[in-house]
């Protein structure tokens, strides 16, 4: 991993340096200096070499004779010097020089060397001509509508061009509305990252979104690299190819006339403040690309298990009446959820922290009922806070002097849900932890161990503010604008909320906290959603790609509203977007206020049924699903991964939007067209097995299966050589399942192999960390050999859960299964066999989780 740094180095004022976001400051290891001359160096990093040339600056990333990435190849590099204007004061001639700062981090496989270097690159035409143009229009104030965005400074935008030498595919800069694989924007619009409230967005479109992620995945069948341009301010991305616009025909005509263009891949980055600080992630794995980007960021929190369960959500539930009928509702008809969630008209007025003194008179009573049946509720918390001189939260801010302010000074005031509202400064420690205090069960009246937080409208959203959001020129801690920072406002409000949960419980529980705006490093405080989608079939088909792309840069925990925000889904449409939110991270249904009550048993007992299949599927998979949340946590992989993640050689998974991976055992295909009678659903792997998941009927890869479906249909298929684990008594809520048993579902590869494993632990607290209560073990079939091993020489938990089934995928009928126990006692076990398809059942084994076993298959 090497990072690029530059910055000025006798600027007129410091300029921002993103705080916060990095987990650690990167170590530096020193480079090798393997040659140089009047204008180049050349520096050694183990397997890789770094050029460095001064004039013109340019740098190139080898490995062998391959040239892998370059940095200002095309000469786009832009610094824009903080300025005086001449009629108020001279401008310093100090500050026309950069410093130019290369660094190399360690975790590149075998690459080790680093030094740091200081150059002065020349001043490009451009910068010149800024310099020399005072007065253009737009270089101290720019106004948007009615909004008028002072530059005190001048324009201090910052921008640097990379190559990526044999790379057609790039991936990630969420969150856009648009295809997981990015596409070119010669011709178009730059992708544009600016935490925005966008209503009802628009699909396939470069447009800012909720949150900004500034990190790009390019892949091959060689090689994964990574980028990540370390700024939050706004941010554009432009990005061209070679081969863009080339049909299929046109790449095999190049192929047989003997064409040796090489596809290329060219990467602008432009922000509009800050400095330049970018990490070059080497791979070459993708694996390896997750954990050096996770290195710097943070993984995905490991959720508590009742949060990767299913939420029911509206805009907004009316009154405790209201909450209790539809609790009682899931209970008469036998749909297990986990969560119910209020929206803003649960408050005062809007005031948060505060309940609807008429429609909410006895929050606890409605919380313990929940708790009785061992649920939760989410109640939101939005940063924009009621100017009301008798609301105490306001009092306090303004007493404590903790809102952003004006370019002049004062409190800075915007619109949104309660009418005229402060903001708080978040970017201020002191006002994220005064924010976390009021979390306390004796601050936020009312509230109880089972209430949880959802942050929205944190981009910031103020209606009345330029593109409905804050002034650039207001102004932070320390004096910085809120340019500056922008995208890292919803990451503070997120962490400061976060912190509240933790602290309010003595540091002993998980936090649960979804958040509509983010940045990165987000992912270390809990999930986020896709934002007010609508009950349209495209926006349930654009999902997919928009999860995944969050997965690829950090951010597991990623859903969409099922059945659509804006607009009343169609029956059929509402079943396949349940039957798809069930294979997604984060599973919540939720509407807008103005939409007719969407409750899963309202729209018919078909329906109903079809909701609830694919509910409880979600439910028999939580044991798998915790376990992928587990590994997300310890190592960075996504949980919900593009196909080309696990399948990274094969060319025909690069572009694939609509079928992913949960973890490395499953492949998801969801229904997502409308009147589908069949899907194609493409199979990868030469020689390799795959199960469906419903019937258990084996398909061999590397092919494309056409498979027919029926309103009931959920693709899905276990990939030969894994082991899932499950838990297929499902109950009323997660947590009612903690010792109910485990059944293993073993998918037999062509070698009549599989291996898988789970992880265990109570479910909510850190104890996992803090106390090594846990249990991760290691599942092995390997010549007719099924043994139960654990996989932490650290981890223990006290479990009653115990082992029902094993489930063998592909095996052919035994004459006799025994199991051996850990004090070396044998015993029988009854079994069924199924022969078409091929489907051993194991039934009572009977072991604790806990225990080492082996079962035999003779």
């Amino acid at each position: 991993m090497t990072r690029i740094k530059i910055n000025e180095l006798i600027p007129l004022k410091p300029r921002f340096e993103v705080p916060d976001v990095l987990i650690q400051d990167p170590p530096t290891v020193p480079l090798t200096v393997i040659g140089k001359d009047e204008s180049s160096l050349e520096l050694g990093l183990g397997l890789y070499k770094l050029i460095v040339t001064a004039k013109p600056f340019r740098m190139d990333i080898t490995t062998g004779n391959e040239l892998l990435l370059s940095i200002n190849p095309r000469g786009l590099m832009v610094f824009e010097h903080l300025r005086k204007r001449k009629d108020s004061e001279k401008k310093d001639e100090s500050a026309d020089s950069e410093e130019v700062k290369t660094e190399q981090e360690p975790g590149d496989g075998d690459g080790d060397g680093g030094a740091d270097s200081l150059e002065k690159p020349e001043d490009t035409d451009g910068q010149k001509e800024s310099e020399e143009v005072e007065d253009e229009a737009g270089m101290w104030d720019e106004t948007f509508k009615s909004h008028t965005d002072s530059k005190p400074n001048g324009p201090s935008s910052v921008g640097l061009d990379f190559s990526l030498p044999g790379f057609e595919h790039v991936y990630g800069i969420p969150e856009h509305a648009d295809s997981l694989k990015l596409k070119t924007t010669e011709g178009g619009d730059p992708y544009r990252l600016y935490n925005l409230d966008v209503f009802q967005y628009e699909i396939a479109n470069p447009m800012a979104l909720y949150g900004s992620v500034p990190v790009m995945l390019a892949h091959n069948a060689r090689r994964t690299l990574g980028m990540f341009w370390l700024n939050a301010a706004e941010t554009w991305i432009d990005i061209s190819s070679n081969t863009a616009g080339k049909t299929l025909f046109g790449k095999m005509l190049d192929y047989v006339q003997g064409a040796n263009e090489i596809p290329q891949t060219d990467v602008r980055w432009m922000s509009e403040s800050g400095i330049i600080d970018v990490f070059v992630m080497l791979g070459p794995s993708p694996f390896d690309v997750f954990k050096q980007y996770t290195s710097l960021t943070g993984t995905q929190a490991l959720p508590p298990l009742f949060a990767i369960a299913y939420h029911q959500s509206r805009w907004n539930y009316n009154d405790e009446s209201d909450v209790q009928a539809v609790d009682a509702g899931f209970d008469q008809h036998d749909i297990p959820y986990d969560v119910i969630w209020l929206d803003i008209e649960h408050t005062d007025g809007k005031r948060y922290f505060t309940w609807d003194p008429n429609k909410f008179p006895s929050p606890r009573d409605m919380l313990q009922n929940l708790a009785s049946k061992k649920r939760k509720m989410v109640s939101i918390v939005d940063p924009h806070i009621k100017i009301d001189s008798g609301y105490k939260i306001h009092t306090a801010l303004q007493s404590k002097n903790l809102y952003v302010k004006t370019k002049d000074g004062s409190d800075y005031e915007g619109w949104c849900w309660p009418g005229s509202a402060g903001y708080p400064d978040f970017t201020n420690p002191e006002m994220r932890s005064w924010w976390a205090s009021m979390f306390a069960y004796d601050q936020y009246e009312g509230s109880m161990e089972n209430l949880y937080t959802w942050n929205d409208m944190n981009e910031p959203s103020v209606f009345n503010g330029p593109e409905v959001t804050m002034h650039k020129d207001t102004v932070h801690m320390d004096g910085w604008e809120h340019r500056d920072l922008h995208n890292l406002y919803a990451f503070y409000v997120q962490m400061a909320t976060a912190e509240g949960q933790i602290q309010r419980s003595g540091g002993t529980e998980r936090p649960f906290v979804l958040t509509r705006g983010f940045f990165s490093g987000s992912q270390r405080y809990g999930a986020v959603w896709t934002g007010d989608n609508s009950a349209e079939w495209d926006h349930l088909k654009i999902s997919v790609p928009m999860c995944l792309s969050m997965g690829l840069t950090g951010i597991s925990f990623c859903g969409a509203d099922v059945g659509g925000f804006f607009k009343h889904p169609s029956t059929e449409l509402l079943v396949r977007w349940y039957q798809a939110g069930a294979y997604q991270p984060f599973f919540r249904a939720h509407a807008h206020l103005d939409t007719p009550r969407r409750e899963p048993w309202l729209f018919g007992d078909d329906s109903k049924l079809l909701i609830r299949a694919a509910i409880r599927q979600r439910y028999a998979l939580l044991p798998f699903w915790y376990t992928v949340f587990y590994h997300a946590y310890r190592t960075g992989a996504p949980v919900m991964r593009p196909m080309w993640v696990e399948f990274p050689q094969d060319v025909d998974t690069f572009s694939l939007d609509e079928q992913y991976m949960l973890g490395s055992a499953l492949l998801v295909r969801p229904v997502l067209e409308q009147n589908a009678h069949g899907v194609q659903v493409y199979l990868p792997g030469i020689g390799q097995f795959w199960y469906d998941a419903h019937t258990h009927q084996r398909h061999s890869g590397r092919q494309n299966l056409y498979l027919p479906v029926t309103l009931g249909s959920i693709p899905v298929f276990q990939r030969g050589g894994t082991i899932v684990p499950r838990k297929d008594r499902v109950r009323r809520s997660s947590s009612c399942t903690h010792d109910d048993p485990y059944t293993l579902y073993v998918a037999l590869d062509a070698q009549n192999a599989a291996e898988g494993d789970m992880f265990v632990d109570d479910g909510h607290t850190f104890n996992f960390e803090t106390k090594n209560e846990f249990l991760h073990r290691q599942f092995t079939f390997a010549n007719n050999v099924l043994s139960s091993r654990s996989a932490s020489t650290t981890g223990q938990f006290r479990s009653a859960a115990w082992l029902e089934r094993v489930i063998i995928l592909g095996a052919p009928r035994p004459s006799s299964v025994t199991i051996q126990l850990s004090d070396g006692q044998e015993l029988p076990l009854a079994f069924d066999h199924q022969p078409t398809p091929p489907v051993l059942t194991v039934r009572k084994p009977a072991v604790n989780v806990a225990a080492d076993w082996t079962l035999y298959v003779r």
